[in-house]
């Protein structure tokens, strides 16, 4: 079994986010750090070269396989903005009805700018799904 190539590293979260050159999608970012602090009280970390996140669980699938993962977090991708809702979104389909302009895969939610969603749904769909997380994992 290999192991995950993403992991929590020590790389700053500043100079990541720093370097991001659509001014924009900067503040974007920044804006997102802010929330998911908030709700989290965990503090950015960066998780590979591109993503960051917010506190961390322990899982193992079926199979064996196990690993560590933020319990939520976001990537300024070319295209999108890519924030993870880990629970996925099976059971927010009320917030995702009224949340605005988006596109989803199956944890990924993808914003082309924040002012695209009403920022207070948005907020309310990141802490029910950090509650959902904590409830089915010891999230640190």
């Amino acid at each position: 079994m290999s192991d995950l190539k993403t992991k929590e590293n020590d790389a700053s979260v500043e100079d990541f986010l720093a370097a991001v050159e659509d001014d924009a999608r900067r503040q974007d970012c920044l804006a997102l750090q802010s929330m998911m602090e908030r709700i989290t009280q965990k503090p950015a970390k960066m998780w590979g070269a591109s993503m960051v996140g917010f506190g961390s669980y322990h899982y193992t699938y079926k199979s064996g396989r196990s690993g560590d993962w933020f319990v939520t977090g976001f990537s300024p991708r070319k295209r999108d903005l890519t924030l993870y809702i880990m629970p996925g979104f099976e059971n927010y389909g009320v917030l995702m009805e009224i949340l605005g302009k988006f596109k989803v895969g199956k944890s990924c939610l993808y914003l082309k700018r924040l002012s695209d969603v009403d920022l207070d749904v948005l907020e309310t769909l990141i802490s029910q799904s950090v509650e959902d997380m904590q409830a089915m994992y010891d999230c640190s």
